[in-house]
């Protein structure tokens, strides 16, 4: 049965060629999707353990007593606000241990750089990054010890004394836990568990339309299938020998688009470990796959299309004379509407109710989203027969009208084609809406803004010793050029909050703690960074000059609360922080250098900017995952489409033969086809969009307090460009009409 099985499939003419051709293409694009998605997952576990050495700082003692300590200090540099990991070691014995991807420890004077560090230090002045670090290179960390081919990385030997001065830490032994498994505090890493999350939603939006191409190849000339196998029932072939045909012809057309899967990703990886999504790029060796993976997949997705095939046919299986019987089938009802506005009554239930822990917000929040995308999905058929009646109720001429009652009587199977569509927007739709919102409120700063031009020293209370001096500032500071002003900000000594204006009246529910004191008149000199209030002498400041105002940054008249103090005594206090205010990213870095050798303590300076555009950066490059998504699904739709189309075609070839004898034009046929085809197409893509963005707008007020903003013009061109590519592929099956509804079509037989 296996060897006849084989024969019919392969021999069974051009449409069985056809069909086994694009059941593959679907298996294959299945295959690669979901392998670079089980490929992205072991990346960022394997980025993830590179990361274990840089929270050597917490690492437990040594099992063995005869290793010597090692002084160990890891802070964070900045270069064109990009992060610079610097380690500083010092050995107290030759047994200290070494951190991985160099022979050995440095002594003081000396260093090993990554890569990446290494080639900008080569085509960078010294005076902007080089003179921070003191000494020289003695060699590159290996790739080891590099979470990414991008990492900026350097370690630096001292001697202890220096280390110990700086604040340093003593170990006995490198962390080799990743930072997922780290119970002590570790604070360098990926948060694997948020990541997972996302490539695990983003791999179903890609998957989701790639099943639904798969279901829909499976069914192409269903119709005569069916006929066949009834007929095969008929002279007495068992149900078992048609489950093994039907298995057959899947398992070829699968393993075929499994191996051309395979291929696919090998061939892909390189560009996918390009992709920064955990804000740095991978290596391409870190995109494997373990053999459980290769297992589950080249086994799993043969399965899935012979269950598939199953459920096809499943008719044939129960009564062969049933084939013949075509019946409408039942509307949808409206209960289908419930989950859809179950989740919305979800999300906007915890508006003034956000749950305070983490994990209660995860439950709430992405509850409520997938009772929304499960209600969208099971009202897809309902919203798509409510559109089917008023296309057939307004129609003024026949190919509206026949359109429209088709799509009608089986709203489920005009639904099934396009239901791929329903993910890949509502994904991307609430990602690019609560994304662009974030970004707009909290996300990086304008480049030319003050809070993008100024770098700030802090003096934290807690970082122990005495605040300096104004004659320890560096002198150099205001010589370099391109420097516009050096500002002293002072510590407030008033340890009561100020009330903050709120929308012109003053709200004691806002009342908002400012660190730093100022004079007025340094604050009207310098004119950038707000003003006082009319009147005052004095003004309490963020000790950066910005504070919460880098959230609004077109608000450059930015009044800050008057302190009551005289102006003679703000230079008697201590300083609180340095502001350097730049024109140039020049000056800005050295400057940034300048006050690093200056105090090499505590946090390294800054500006508002790169600590904002930290998570902004991370937020954008969701919103590219997202925008993959949309773009590589679109397509699918439209193949889904288009094969649905041809099905269809191949099912009606007779009847619409009929109508053309009968006089129907040729065009008028198209435009039937075009109109089943585009009513489920535009429909689903603007319920989907609406009810993403209204699904993103409750999350940001219940979880942040924004108001949705809309997206800019480029998302909504790549979904006009996703749809038009989508009703390009349908177009391209149009021509057949011509081929397949001539004369002889119409012929009894």
């Amino acid at each position: 049965m296996i060897r006849f099985a084989v024969r019919l499939s392969l021999a069974g003419g051009r449409e069985a060629a056809t069909r086994l051709a694009v059941i593959a293409t679907a298996v294959a694009l299945g295959v690669g999707m979901l392998l670079a998605t089980l490929a992205g997952m072991n990346a960022v576990n394997a980025q993830n353990q590179r990361y274990a050495w840089l929270n050597t700082a917490v690492a437990p003692a040594a099992a063995d007593p005869s290793v010597d300590p090692l002084w160990w200090l890891i802070r964070e540099d900045y270069y064109h606000g990009d992060s610079i990991g610097r380690v500083e070691v010092a050995a107290t014995g030759p047994d200290a241990p070494v951190p991985p991807g160099i022979p050995r420890l440095p002594g003081p004077g000396e260093y090993y750089v990554s890569p990446a560090l290494g080639e900008l230090l080569r085509t960078t002045p010294a005076a902007q990054l080089g003179d921070r670090f003191p000494g020289h290179q003695v060699g590159t960390i290996g790739r080891v010890a590099l979470p990414s081919p991008d990492s900026l990385l350097i370690v630096i030997g001292r001697t202890p004394t220096d280390l110990e001065h700086l604040g340093a830490g003593k170990v006995t032994q490198i962390m080799d836990t990743s930072p997922s498994g780290c119970s002590r505090g570790c604070y360098v890493g990926i948060n694997h568990d948020g990541m997972a999350l996302v490539l695990s939603i983003v791999a179903v939006a890609l998957l989701f339309p790639v099943l639904i191409f798969i279901g829909t190849a499976t069914r192409l000339a269903a119709t005569r299938r069916e006929q066949r196998f009834a007929a095969m029932r008929l002279i007495g072939a068992t149900p078992r020998q048609i489950s093994v045909i039907s298995a057959v012809e899947s398992v070829l057309a699968a393993a075929v688009g499994a191996a051309v899967g395979f291929g696919l990703f090998l061939a892909l990886r390189p560009g996918l470990a390009a992709i920064p999504f955990t804000g740095e790029r991978f290596f391409t060796a870190d995109l494997s796959l373990t053999l459980v993976d290769v297992l589950a997949v080249a086994l799993g997705i043969p399965l899935g299309a012979v269950v598939a095939s199953w459920l096809a046919l499943r008719r044939v299986q129960i009564s062969p004379l049933g084939v013949a019987r075509r019946v409408t089938p039942k509307p949808p009802r409206a209960w289908r509407l419930i989950p859809l506005v179950a989740g919305l009554a979800e999300l906007s239930y915890f508006i003034g109710r956000r749950p305070p822990t983490t994990n209660g917000q995860l439950t709430a929040y992405l509850s409520g989203f997938l009772l929304i995308l499960t209600g969208l999905l099971l009202a897809g058929p309902w919203l798509t027969m409510l559109g089917a009646r008023l296309l057939a109720g307004r129609a003024s001429r026949p190919a509206a009208l026949i359109a429209g009652r088709r799509l009608a009587d089986n709203p489920k199977a005009a639904f099934r084609s396009v239901s791929g569509l329903i993910v890949a927007l509502f994904v991307t739709s609430v990602a690019t809406g609560i994304i662009t919102t974030y970004v707009a409120n909290r996300g990086e700063p304008r480049t030319d803004s003050v809070a993008a031009t100024s770098l700030t020293k802090w003096f934290e209370p807690e970082e122990g010793g005495p605040a300096p001096t104004a004659d320890q500032i560096p002198a150099g500071l205001a010589t370099i050029p391109g420097v516009r002003s050096v500002t002293l900000v002072r510590a407030n000594p008033v340890d009561t909050p100020p009330p903050l204006e709120v929308n012109g009246t003053e709200s004691p529910a806002y009342r908002w703690w400012w660190p730093g004191i100022i004079t007025c008149a340094e604050l009207d000199r310098l004119a950038v960074f707000g003003s006082c209030p009319a009147g005052a002498r004095v003004a309490a400041v963020a000790d950066d000059l910005i504070g919460e105002r880098a959230w609004d940054l077109t608000n450059d008249s930015y009044v800050w609360p008057a302190a009551d103090m005289d102006p003679a005594q703000v230079d008697r206090l201590p300083i609180r922080s340095v502001v350097v205010d730049t024109t140039s990213r020049a000056a800005f870095e050295q400057a940034r250098t300048m006050l690093i050798n200056a105090f090499p303590t505590g946090r390294a300076p800054i500006s508002t900017a790169e600590w904002e555009s930290n998570s902004a950066r991370l937020m954008v490059r969701f919103q590219q995952l997202a925008n993959v998504v949309m773009l590589a699904s679109l397509p699918i739709a439209g193949c889904s489409l288009a094969v649905s189309v041809a099905a269809g075609l191949s099912d009606r070839k007779r009847p619409f033969s009929m109508l053309r004898l009968t006089g129907v034009q040729l065009r008028t046929l198209r435009r039937v086809v075009a109109l089943e085809t585009v009513v489920p197409l535009l429909a689903v893509a603007a319920v989907a969009t609406g009810m993403g963005f209204l699904a993103a707008h409750l999350f940001l007020r219940a979880q942040l307090g924004y108001t949705l903003l809309a997206p800019d013009g480029s998302f909504y061109l790549l979904v006009a460009g996703g749809l038009a590519a989508s009703l390009g592929i349908v177009a391209s099956t149009l021509p057949l009409l011509r081929r397949i509804t001539g004369p002889e079509t119409a012929r009894n037989e």
